[in-house]
């Protein structure tokens, strides 16, 4: 038998309701801690899973046309994994757009909320949906553990009103990492 020391946990801000928005919240809280905060992805066109699909509220599939944009992400501090992220935003409503890749052109890396906003869509709220579960894996091979390790989930929905925008799934490592979340109150931000 042997005993596996527990790291000290390291904070992951979900303060995504800043005064002084611009640039990637990631980053930012990252940097606040005295980190560098990076990224890398993968974006493509692509027809919506089931779930997905349901979560977009987009209609049923029209011939094997793509109808989502799927980001994939790993998120990194100082080049140490800390979460990965699939975000999916209805083709329909960015193509055309200045951003319709999430982080290519004059608005990369930007955000969700900002990018949105660059052609007046402008989020009015967001819910998470927080679980655990196994790491899959790939998910463990990508944040670099064991497959198996525990992580929590977050599945986040961006919306305009009922509408919703953008949707991702969101792995965190357990062991590592703990949230923290920044709430406001009476419409303070």
């Amino acid at each position: 038998m042997f005993v596996k020391e527990r790291p000290a946990l390291k904070r992951l801000t979900r303060a995504w309701y800043r005064k002084d928005r611009g640039g990637s919240p990631f980053r930012a809280e990252t940097e606040a801690q005295g980190r560098r905060g990076h990224w890398t992805y993968e974006s493509e066109t692509t027809q919506a899973q089931p779930v997905i699909r349901e979560r977009l509220a987009l209609p049923e599939p029209d011939g094997e046309l793509p109808d989502v944009m799927r980001t994939k992400y790993v998120f990194l501090a100082d080049d140490e994994p800390v979460m990965l992220s699939t975000s999916y935003e209805p083709y329909e409503l960015t193509r055309g757009t200045p951003v319709v890749f999430p982080e290519e052109g004059p608005h990369a890396g930007s955000g969700v909320v900002d990018r949105m906003a660059v052609f007046d869509v402008n989020i009015t709220h967001c819910a998470e949906i927080v679980s655990a579960r196994p790491l899959l894996s790939e998910e463990a091979k990508l944040l670099r553990l064991p497959p198996g390790a525990l992580a929590l989930t977050l599945q986040r929905t961006y919306y305009v009103d009922d509408r919703p925008v953008e949707t991702a799934d969101i792995v965190i490592p357990v062991d590592k990492y703990e949230l923290v979340y920044g709430i406001p109150v009476r419409g303070e931000t």
